[in-house]
């Protein structure tokens, strides 16, 4: 999962954090997505967490956007 890898590279390394993202992450994931829209997708829900954003609701509001926008 695109999203366990680059956490664990951007240094989240507790299991809470991981659980998080990784429940964000399936939440926004489309069916049929190239590895590309994944990857991006997990950079945008890490950014937006190392960014401060800890609540789960605001997390995928914020992520379901580009970076920057």
């Amino acid at each position: 999962m695109p999203i366990r890898r680059q956490a664990t590279e951007a240094g989240i390394l507790q299991p809470a954090e991981l659980a998080l993202l990784g429940r964000v992450y399936n939440l926004l994931k489309l069916d049929n997505e190239s590895p590309e829209a994944c990857s991006a997708l997990a950079s945008r829900i890490i950014a937006n967490y190392m960014a401060g954003v800890s609540d789960e609701a605001e997390l995928v509001s914020l992520s379901k956007r580009p970076l920057g926008r």
